[in-house]
Protein backbone atom coordinates (compact mmCIF):
# COMPACT_ATOMS: atom_id res chain seq x y z
CA UNK A 1 0.00 0.00 0.00
CA UNK A 2 1.23 3.39 -0.65
CA UNK A 3 0.63 4.39 3.10
CA UNK A 4 3.49 1.83 3.94
CA UNK A 5 5.62 2.57 1.23
CA UNK A 6 5.49 6.70 2.16
CA UNK A 7 6.20 5.50 5.88
CA UNK A 8 9.18 3.39 4.66
CA UNK A 9 10.42 6.28 2.41
CA UNK A 10 10.36 8.13 5.55
CA UNK A 11 12.31 5.46 8.17
CA UNK A 12 15.05 5.71 5.24
CA UNK A 13 15.93 9.27 6.21
CA UNK A 14 14.39 9.68 9.77
CA UNK A 15 15.53 6.78 12.38
CA UNK A 16 13.02 5.56 14.85
CA UNK A 17 15.07 5.44 17.23
CA UNK A 18 13.21 7.29 19.81
CA UNK A 19 9.49 5.90 18.45
CA UNK A 20 7.34 4.16 20.13
CA UNK A 21 4.26 1.83 18.82
CA UNK A 22 1.11 4.04 19.87
CA UNK A 23 -0.97 0.53 20.23
CA UNK A 24 -3.56 2.18 19.15
CA UNK A 25 -7.61 1.51 19.47
CA UNK A 26 -8.37 2.07 15.71
CA UNK A 27 -12.04 1.04 16.02
CA UNK A 28 -12.23 3.07 19.29
CA UNK A 29 -10.12 6.09 17.71
CA UNK A 30 -12.35 6.01 14.59
CA UNK A 31 -15.08 5.63 16.36
CA UNK A 32 -14.51 8.89 18.30
CA UNK A 33 -13.43 11.05 15.49
CA UNK A 34 -16.02 9.76 13.32
CA UNK A 35 -13.98 9.06 10.75
CA UNK A 36 -11.46 6.57 9.48
CA UNK A 37 -8.01 7.67 8.98
CA UNK A 38 -5.18 7.33 5.71
CA UNK A 39 -3.01 4.48 6.34
CA UNK A 40 0.44 6.31 5.92
CA UNK A 41 -0.48 7.38 9.30
CA UNK A 42 -1.64 4.36 10.98
CA UNK A 43 1.84 2.98 9.72
CA UNK A 44 3.69 6.35 11.34
CA UNK A 45 2.05 5.44 14.24
CA UNK A 46 3.25 2.05 14.76
CA UNK A 47 6.58 3.13 13.71
CA UNK A 48 7.11 6.69 15.23
CA UNK A 49 4.20 7.31 17.68
CA UNK A 50 2.90 10.76 18.82
CA UNK A 51 5.09 13.14 19.53
CA UNK A 52 7.32 15.04 18.25
CA UNK A 53 9.75 15.84 15.27
CA UNK A 54 11.61 18.66 16.39
CA UNK A 55 9.04 21.84 16.88
CA UNK A 56 6.62 20.05 14.82
CA UNK A 57 3.87 17.53 17.41
CA UNK A 58 2.42 14.80 15.55
CA UNK A 59 -0.58 14.66 17.14
CA UNK A 60 -2.15 10.97 18.18
CA UNK A 61 -5.37 10.19 16.96
CA UNK A 62 -7.10 10.67 20.81
CA UNK A 63 -5.98 11.40 24.04
CA UNK A 64 -3.43 9.18 25.63
CA UNK A 65 -4.25 10.07 29.39
CA UNK A 66 -0.27 10.68 29.45
CA UNK A 67 -0.54 13.98 29.87
CA UNK A 68 1.97 14.96 27.46
CA UNK A 69 0.49 14.78 24.33
CA UNK A 70 -2.27 16.25 22.22
CA UNK A 71 -4.69 14.54 20.19
CA UNK A 72 -6.64 14.93 17.00
CA UNK A 73 -9.73 15.37 18.87
CA UNK A 74 -8.02 17.78 21.18
CA UNK A 75 -7.22 20.12 18.26
CA UNK A 76 -10.20 19.60 15.81
CA UNK A 77 -12.49 22.48 17.31
CA UNK A 78 -9.07 24.89 17.08
CA UNK A 79 -8.07 23.80 13.40
CA UNK A 80 -11.74 24.05 12.25
CA UNK A 81 -12.21 27.59 13.76
CA UNK A 82 -8.91 28.40 12.22
CA UNK A 83 -10.56 27.38 8.79
CA UNK A 84 -13.89 29.42 9.44
CA UNK A 85 -11.89 33.00 10.37
CA UNK A 86 -9.92 32.87 7.28
CA UNK A 87 -11.70 30.99 4.76
CA UNK A 88 -9.90 28.00 4.27
CA UNK A 89 -7.50 27.23 1.14
CA UNK A 90 -8.84 30.12 -1.58
CA UNK A 91 -10.23 27.99 -4.53
CA UNK A 92 -11.59 25.32 -2.10
CA UNK A 93 -15.68 25.00 -1.32
CA UNK A 94 -15.44 22.79 1.48
CA UNK A 95 -16.70 24.13 5.24
CA UNK A 96 -14.77 23.43 7.88
CA UNK A 97 -15.97 20.47 9.20
CA UNK A 98 -13.66 18.77 6.11
CA UNK A 99 -10.34 19.66 8.27
CA UNK A 100 -8.89 17.34 10.62
CA UNK A 101 -5.81 17.89 12.22
CA UNK A 102 -2.56 15.45 12.28
CA UNK A 103 0.31 18.14 13.80
CA UNK A 104 1.02 21.52 15.63
CA UNK A 105 3.89 23.76 16.21
CA UNK A 106 6.68 25.06 14.33
CA UNK A 107 6.36 28.48 14.68
CA UNK A 108 2.69 28.22 15.10
CA UNK A 109 1.88 26.26 12.12
CA UNK A 110 -1.03 23.83 11.89
CA UNK A 111 -1.26 20.50 9.57
CA UNK A 112 -3.86 18.73 8.71
CA UNK A 113 -6.21 16.59 6.52
CA UNK A 114 -8.82 18.20 3.74
CA UNK A 115 -11.17 15.54 3.96
CA UNK A 116 -11.81 15.55 -0.04
CA UNK A 117 -14.08 12.34 -0.10
CA UNK A 118 -14.52 8.86 1.53
CA UNK A 119 -11.38 7.55 1.10
CA UNK A 120 -8.47 8.67 3.53
CA UNK A 121 -5.60 7.50 1.94
CA UNK A 122 -6.97 10.38 -0.83
CA UNK A 123 -6.35 13.13 1.33
CA UNK A 124 -4.40 15.98 0.80
CA UNK A 125 -2.67 17.39 3.38
CA UNK A 126 -3.71 21.12 4.31
CA UNK A 127 -1.56 23.94 6.33
CA UNK A 128 -2.25 26.75 8.13
CA UNK A 129 0.76 28.92 8.23
CA UNK A 130 0.64 31.43 10.86
CA UNK A 131 3.14 34.14 9.21
CA UNK A 132 2.03 33.89 5.60
CA UNK A 133 -1.10 35.25 3.43
CA UNK A 134 -2.56 33.58 2.49
CA UNK A 135 -2.79 31.17 6.06
CA UNK A 136 -4.03 27.81 4.17
CA UNK A 137 -2.06 26.21 1.58
CA UNK A 138 -2.82 22.41 -0.32
CA UNK A 139 -0.61 19.63 -0.71
CA UNK A 140 -1.59 16.99 -3.20
CA UNK A 141 0.56 14.31 -0.69
CA UNK A 142 -0.60 12.51 2.39
CA UNK A 143 1.29 13.04 5.45
CA UNK A 144 4.44 10.83 5.45
CA UNK A 145 4.91 11.96 1.69
CA UNK A 146 4.73 15.46 3.07
CA UNK A 147 6.84 15.34 6.32
CA UNK A 148 9.40 13.44 3.89
CA UNK A 149 9.32 16.03 1.39
CA UNK A 150 9.62 18.48 4.22
CA UNK A 151 12.61 16.91 5.56
CA UNK A 152 14.41 16.54 2.18
CA UNK A 153 13.07 19.89 0.64
CA UNK A 154 11.34 19.16 -2.25
CA UNK A 155 8.81 21.83 -1.94
CA UNK A 156 9.39 24.31 -4.53
CA UNK A 157 8.88 26.54 -1.08
CA UNK A 158 9.28 25.38 2.02
CA UNK A 159 5.37 24.86 3.48
CA UNK A 160 6.65 26.36 6.81
CA UNK A 161 10.09 26.53 9.04
CA UNK A 162 11.86 22.91 8.11
CA UNK A 163 12.85 20.84 11.25
CA UNK A 164 17.18 20.01 11.26
CA UNK A 165 18.77 18.57 9.07
CA UNK A 166 18.52 15.42 10.77
CA UNK A 167 15.18 14.71 11.94
CA UNK A 168 14.74 12.84 15.09
CA UNK A 169 11.41 11.69 16.02
CA UNK A 170 10.34 11.19 19.65
CA UNK A 171 7.25 9.49 21.01
CA UNK A 172 5.56 10.96 24.01
CA UNK A 173 6.34 7.72 26.03
CA UNK A 174 10.22 8.19 25.17
CA UNK A 175 9.88 11.81 26.09
CA UNK A 176 8.57 10.68 29.27
CA UNK A 177 11.62 7.96 30.46
CA UNK A 178 14.33 10.23 29.00
CA UNK A 179 13.10 12.89 31.19
CA UNK A 180 12.79 10.65 34.14
CA UNK A 181 8.61 10.81 34.65
CA UNK A 182 8.03 6.81 33.93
Amino acid sequence: MAGRADTEALLRIMPNDYGADERVDWAAAEAQLGTSLPEDYRAFMAVYGGGSIDELGILSPIPTGDGWQTSISDLTTGLRNLWDTDGGVPGIALGADRVLPWGSGCNANELGWLMTGSAPDLWPVVVWRRHESPHWALFECGMAEFLRRLMTAEFDECPLRAPNATPVAVSSGRMRRLLGYG
